[in-house]
């Protein structure tokens, strides 16, 4: 279900997503937003349904665990991330929390639905990268006939055709089964940072990164043509190489 993130953000200390679907044996990176009163402090990922009997598996002052898990904190945007690799569906419940000292810590609960089959909603890669003043074209795959959002992290949704995050033009175009596509222009600096496609009750997060004109973006990411067609007629397995799925242009 989607979350009001516009009223969460203030109502809430920790923002995440509720539901994401993911394949046995990939990888999936969570962002999780918190106050900026918490910037100091220790954040981290604890498995387990209930709150009362999880246990942390990755931390902030003691980043790398495991070669599973992995945790990295952006304070300029008040945002850290966790990532889960080699999934299998005992990696069904986890929270992202913030350590409060002599106090009760805050944390927010997020579910995975690992499935062995195609997932009821992804995108190819969950990193993309885009030029300032240019453009940049995300498609969501998906299972549902259903309401199409296109959200930021902590900010506003995009429900409609046409709409706005921040300033940054946004276009959703729904017109080829079980894709949708979300178009942003007019990119600024500020546009880059997490966003999710939500579906039915999943939502995929996704992170633009900007670069400014006259640089180049990452090379893993530059100059790639999204091939729409080759997903219009079938569905495909979220395997890296599959299908490219980003468009990143300079005005």
């Amino acid at each position: 279900m989607l979350k009001d993130v516009s009223k969460e953000g203030i109502h809430s200390q920790i923002v995440t997503v509720s539901e994401v679907s993911v394949k046995a044996g990939g990888s999936i990176s969570i962002p999780c937003r918190y106050g900026s009163q918490y910037i100091n402090h220790v954040k981290y990922l604890c498995k387990g349904k209930s709150w009362s009997k999880c246990s942390f598996v990755v931390r902030t002052d003691k980043p790398q665990n495991s070669g599973k898990f992995s945790i990295s904190d952006d304070t300029n945007q008040t945002i850290f991330t966790v990532t889960i690799k080699d999934l299998t569906d005992e990696d069904t419940d986890y929270w992202c929390a913030v350590e409060i000292n002599g106090g009760s810590d805050v944390k927010e609960y997020f579910h995975l639905s690992v499935t062995s089959g195609t997932p009821s909603l992804y995108v190819d890669k969950q990193k993309v990268a885009a030029f300032e003043g240019g453009s940049v074209t995300v498609g969501c795959r998906h299972e549902y006939a259903d309401v199409t959002n296109w959200c930021r992290l902590g900010g506003s949704c995009v429900a409609g055709l046409n709409g706005s995050i921040n300033g940054t033009k946004v276009t959703i175009n729904a017109s080829v089964p079980n894709v949708f596509t979300v178009t942003m222009s007019e990119l600024r600096m500020e546009s880059g940072g997490w966003y999710w496609c939500d579906k039915g009750d999943f939502q995929m997060p996704v992170h633009i990164t900007g670069s400014p004109i006259g640089s180049d973006p990452d090379e893993n990411y530059a100059n790639i043509v999204y091939k729409q067609h080759a997903a219009a007629q079938q569905k495909t397995e979220p395997v890296d190489g599959s299908v490219i799925y980003s468009i990143i242009s300079a005005n």
